[in-house]
Formats: structure tokens, C-alpha cells, sequence
């Protein structure tokens, strides 16, 4: 028997816009408003507005929290200042990557976890399962928030028209209390669009007060709706990786070409420590297939699962592919076998339908945007 979808606050105001909804990870969402071309390129050139509602979010409390999670996670939570975020992972005994979260500080003992919609609940099970032993506590709080995020090199400007919280003085992953439209919010400066940007964590009640507010504000500045659609074309152009495509339980933080994140210098043991020290090793002498670029010759566009191929062999696999707009061709993720990985690699392509299309390697990110 399947269950509904759930839908966010704003899943009134979304449909009174016209918007193609889409059931995502368990949520239905918006998918774009009318061309997610023009989404994709508002927010490279202006400004974006996104609801994130299906985010999931965890929050942990307690004198041991950080010790807990520097446990449980694979960062050293430890060192991350107040009001600061990080990015970071939650692994398997057997060092396979179960999600990427973002991990806020609140306070002194108070973080925030934040999980991907579809693995948020196998997070949370982890987190309670992991819990014993500190004093902390985990808690669920993904029907406390609804999360908007607005993207884009004007966000700046518009969030300064409906704040008086020091935007200045936030750094990119960082976070402070403030009150943004006359609303109560925690205002952070990240984002998975390759953009300067803010995430404003809300309770669901103020969702479209909010809402309505930045859309006023954006206006002038040609900020417009944007769906899940054009957030996953940015993603893919800024190089980020997308759990379930990039990353799964298969692989380990090395084997991804994210090692950094894995703090082995941390105090304490960790979940996954002895296995993923074995991953560092193997990188270091046989790396595993590297996750590089590829960049079309023609106009067939790569998805997901299709071979790569190089002299009749099949050297790869396509995690993410999608016409790029900024780019104006087709683009992919993939991992491919190491000697084939380097940047102008020559002879390789994608097997679509059976026919073998000419792919450049290229280096990630394929798109950076001006600091």
C-alpha cells in the first residue's frame, strides 16, 4: 500500500504559481514553475528562490554532543566554531557512505544536523543507534522547519532588503539567529547551486509570510521561483556530489574523491575508522576509478548508469548527466578507471543506446563562479 506524499507549507503557494509538482524522496516538490532553463539562469545571473522543506533535520543536545558526533560522523565536530557549519558524512562500520549532512552549531552544547530528504530517517536511526554511551540526546526535528533558499549573485542584496543580521559578516558556512521579514530564522550561508547564497531555516508556520516577502524584495532584482529540476543542472555544473549518484553505501569517502573530510587526527575512535584508514591506503597505492567530468562533442545527453567506454572496453559509469546551460552542451559525472581520468583524456565516450558518443575529460568543478 503507498503512502501519500508529504507536502511542505508552502505546498498551496506553490501549486497557486503553476508549478510541476513531483513526488521526491516521500515529499511532493515543486519541479520547475515554467523553464527550468530560465531557473538555471536566474540564479547564475540573479537571484533563485527554492523551498528545501523535504531537508531533514536532526538536533543534537547535550555536554557530549560534540564528542557524540565527532563519534558518529566522520568530521571532527569538535572544531567547529559557533554559529559555524561543515560539511561532512555518516558512514558504515565498513567505511560505505550512508549520507552527507551538514552539521550546524548552535550553541555551546546545541548542532543541527542536516540530512538529505530520502536518508533522512536512516540517518536519524543511526544517530539514536550510535547515542549510547554520551551524554546527549538526538532528536528529530524535520516537523519544526521549513527551509528556504534563496541563490544567486543578487541574494546578497535582497536578503539586505528584509534584514538587519550582519550578511557581511557571515561567512560561506556559517550561521546566525536573526530575523529576516519579521520572521525568527536561522540564516545560513550555504547552498548547492555553485552560487553565493542563503539557506533561512523557519518555523512551518512563517514559511509563506517569508516567501512572500523575498519575492517581493527579488523582484527588482529579477529573483524568480526555482524547482528541484534546475537545482539538480547547477549542482551538476558546480561538480557537487548527489547521494544515491555520486555517493552510496558502496563506496567510501575515498573511493568518491572526498577523503578530506575523514579526520582521522580526531580524538577518539570513530564509526568506520579501521576501514576507512584501509580506503586512504588503497587510494594512495591502487586509486579505485576517480570521479572526473565529461563534457559532450555532440548533443545526446548522458544519464545515469550508461557505460563509458574507451577501445571497445568499458572504462566507467555515468553517475549525473544533463544538458548544461551555462556550458550550452551536455555534461556528466562518472567514475572512470584512473588512467583514463586525467583532463584531455583522448578516446573516450559514452555508450547511449549502443552507440558510443565522444566525451572530453574534464576537471570538476565545470563551472566556478567569480568570487
Amino acid at each position: 500500500m503507498s503512502t501519500a506524499p508529504r507536502l511542505t507549507a508552502l505546498d498551496a503557494l506553490h501549486r497557486s504559481l503553476g508549478a510541476t509538482m513531483t513526488d521526491f524522496a516521500g515529499w511532493d516538490m515543486p519541479l520547475r514553475y515554467a523553464s527550468e532553463r530560465d531557473e538555471h539562469h536566474a540564479v547564475r545571473t540573479r537571484a533563485g528562490l527554492f523551498d528545501l522543506s523535504h531537508m531533514g533535520e536532526i538536533t543534537v543536545t547535550g555536554p557530549e554532543a560534540a564528542a557524540f558526533l565527532s563519534y558518529a560522523l566522520v568530521g571532527n565536530i569538535a572544531t567547529v566554531g559557533n554559529g559555524r557549519a561543515r560539511y561532512t558524512m555518516i558512514v558504515q562500520e565498513d567505511g560505505g557512505i550512508v549520507d552527507d549532512l551538514i552539521v550546524y552549531r548552535l550553541g555551546e552544547t546545541e548542532y543541527m544536523v542536516v540530512a538529505n530528504a530520502g536518508n533522512a530517517q536512516i540517518v536519524l536511526d543511526a544517530l539514536t543507534g550510535r547515542v549510547g554511551g554520551f551524554d546527549a540526546e538526538v532528536r528529530d526535528d524535520r516537523d519544526a522547519y521549513a527551509l528556504l533558499a534563496v541563490q544567486g549573485p543578487e541574494s546578497p542584496a535582497i536578503m539586505k532588503a528584509v534584514t538587519d543580521a550582519d550578511l557581511d559578516g557571515l561567512k560561506y558556512y556559517a550561521g546566525l539567529p536573526g530575523t529576516v521579514a519579521g520572521v525568527p530564522a536561522l540564516i545560513a550561508r550555504t547552498g548547492y547551486t555553485g552560487e553565493d547564497g542563503f539557506e533561512l531555516f523557519v518555523a512551518p508556520e512563517h514559511a509563506e509570510q517569508l516567501w512572500r516577502a523575498l519575492t517581493e524584495a527579488g523582484a527588482p532584482h529579477g529573483l524568480i521561483p526555482c524547482g528541484l529540476s534546475c537545482r539538480d543542472t547547477l549542482r551538476l555544473e558546480a561538480g557537487m556530489p548527489l547521494y544515491g549518484h555520486e555517493l552510496t553505501t558502496a563506496l567510501t569517502p575515498f573511493d568518491a574523491g572526498l577523503g578530506r573530510v575523514v579526520k582521522f587526527e580526531k580524538e577518539g575512535d570513530f564509526v568506520g575508522r579501521e576501514a576507512l584508514q584501509a580506503a586512504a591506503e588503497r587510494a594512495e597505492t591502487a586509486p579505485p576509478r576517480k570521479l572526473v567530468g565529461l563534457i559532450a562533442e555532440g548533443r545526446r545527453v548522458p544519464r545515469a548508469g550508461f557505460p563509458v567506454v574507451a577501445d571497445g572496453k568499458v572504462i566507467g559509469e555515468v553517475t549525473s548527466g544533463a544538458p548544461s546551460p551555462t556550458l550550452g552542451k551536455p555534461i556528466a559525472m562518472a567514475y572512470v578507471d584512473a588512467a583514463f581520468a586525467a583532463p584531455g583524456t583522448e578516446g573516450v565516450g559514452v555508450d547511449i543506446r549502443g552507440t558510443h558518443e565522444p566525451y572530453e575529460v574534464a576537471a570538476l568543478p565545470f563551472y566556478k563562479r567569480q568570487k
